[in-house]
């Protein structure tokens, strides 16, 4: 114990050190945006609180939508209306577009093969033109539908036994293995995790316990002179997990190369078959190891907590969930499976899930950009090297812009046209400009696809004793924005 409180005295006082001998060595600017006063060495780090999203949104509403910060020795902006976030993912995007790269992902240089994290250059590029034109175009999409519509019926087969014998089903649990085995049969034709059974297979759990850590506060990110110490052990772990899903992608990779031909035309086939027309200083198998770790990690915790926030919101309005039947049995009749065919024939679905990324964006701040250069951002001069947090989640609450903000409506989205594709910066759950999600047109396909689903093809009662307008709907601050209690419905067949 003793040992624990010396060491802990000694980061202290280098940080302090550290911060004093940075106030001699830079000059601020004299027009900085306005923000709290920091505190010595901590700086603003204690308004966070644990649900950073909202903490600094009440902030805003008192220092303005460009707010600055000091995070420990982080130099940070905050950006929280959709006007200033145009302003910085639509008028100034190439300034605004390198990233600000936490010290866990570093680990096995994923930082440096990552679309998600590298800087906009020419691997940058590449590697999203492998993703627009040949893993998310939608023929690409259309030609591995199939394998996405077995795992549906494959979760609504699940929720049958289940009904059959009168369980609850943990609606976060289920989605995330839907998800996962829909994203491994995209890429692999085949399942990484048991469809059927709660405990999973090791994938499962590799991937689980990846988000975790991914998703935890670290000292490191807000004191980078400690990343050498990694004092928390983070980086550490994720090395261990990334490298055992790489020695599986691996395995994988290797039994598709044996195989000496290309024909079940999914992801995997597509990357290969690139890889032996292109130079492989520019694509090559690391390179596909570290798009599907990305994927998988993109792809998962995000479908499966939105699937379970739109299920909580359905069910704690009843009118909501008396509309969207009426359009299922209208226009693909009653207890049937929605096709991905089906999806622009289901206007009301559409409004639902956009409702649900509205109110619970599955990533409450987009993935932190940085700037590299001094900028001028509305009269404001911003410092080199600052980060920038875009507060998706209050934009999306803005009463400014949202009439009833704090109300679940998807038919205020019927005869809007505002849309999730990074052009309405109201709506940005996938963020804008050049650093958009590359895997939108599957994401939305694959919530669309799952909760229509789910919602036709069973009735669903809540657990005894729990009302729906008692159903709680707190949030759980991480990586991504989590249901604080899982929602555990039991499904009942249709009559």
């Amino acid at each position: 114990m003793e040992f624990v409180t010396i060491f802990l005295a000694l980061i202290i006082s280098y940080a302090f050190l550290q911060t004093i001998f940075s106030i001699f060595r830079h000059t601020k600017p004299n027009n900085l945006p306005p923000g709290p006063t920091p505190l010595p060495i901590i700086g603003n780090l204690h308004l966070l609180g644990d649900q950073p999203h909202q903490s600094l949104a009440k902030l805003a509403k008192i220092h303005g939508p460009i707010m600055f910060l000091k995070l420990g020795q982080i130099t940070t902006l905050v950006i929280s209306s959709s006007t200033a976030a145009k302003e910085v993912l639509k008028n100034q995007d190439l300034t605004f577009s390198s990233r600000h790269i936490p010290n866990a992902l570093t680990a096995h240089n994923h930082s440096q093969h990552s679309v998600v994290w590298l800087p906009v250059a020419n691997k940058w590029r590449a590697l999203r033109k492998i993703l627009n034109s040949n893993i998310f175009s939608g023929n690409s999409l259309d030609a591995n539908q199939h394998l996405r519509s077995q795992k549906v019926k494959e979760l609504i087969a699940y929720c049958r036994k289940a009904s059959q014998s009168g369980d609850s089903v943990d609606i976060g649990r289920a989605a995330f293995r839907t998800s996962m085995n829909l994203l491994s049969n995209t890429m692999f034709s085949k399942d990484l995790a048991d469809p059927y059974e709660d405990s999973g297979k090791e994938f499962k759990e590799l991937v689980g316990n990846m988000m975790v850590e991914a998703g935890k506060p670290n000292l490191v990110d807000f004191f980078p002179i400690l990343r050498k110490i990694d004092p928390q052990g983070i980086r550490k772990r994720l090395t261990q997990y990334f490298g055992n899903i790489f020695d599986i992608f691996e395995v994988l990779i290797k039994e598709r190369v044996e195989m000496g031909r290309f024909e079940r035309d999914d992801m995997l086939d597509m990357c290969l078959k690139i890889i032996s027309q292109e130079k492989p200083d520019e694509f090559n198998h690391a390179d596909i190891k570290h798009m599907f770790m990305d994927l998988f990690g993109a792809g998962t915790d995000t479908t499966s907590n939105t699937l379970e926030w739109a299920m909580a919101e359905v069910l704690c309005n009843p009118h909501t969930l008396v509309k969207v039947k009426e359009e299922f049995e209208e226009v693909i009749g009653r207890g049937n499976i929605v096709q991905e065919s089906d999806i622009s024939k289901l206007p009301y679905l559409c409004c639902i899930v956009k409702e649900t990324l509205r109110i619970h964006p599955p990533v409450p701040f987009l993935i932190p950009r940085k700037i590299n250069t001094e900028v001028n951002l509305n009269g404001y001069t911003v410092p080199k090297n600052t980060q920038v947090l875009v507060n998706v989640w209050a934009i999306g609450l803005d009463p400014n812009i949202w009439e009833d903000s704090l109300k679940f409506k998807p038919e205020r989205f019927l005869a809007s046209g505002v849309d999730v594709r990074g052009k309405d910066f109201e709506l940005i759950p996938f963020g804008a400009g050049r650093r958009i999600c590359p895997g939108l047109p599957l994401a939305n396909r694959v919530l669309l696809v799952m909760l229509g689903s789910l919602l036709n093809t069973f009735d669903w009662n809540l657990e005894s004793e729990i009302q729906t307008d008692s159903l709680d709907l707190k949030e759980k601050f991480g990586l991504t924005l989590q249901k604080a209690d899982p929602l555990c419905v039991i499904p009942v067949p249709l009559k």
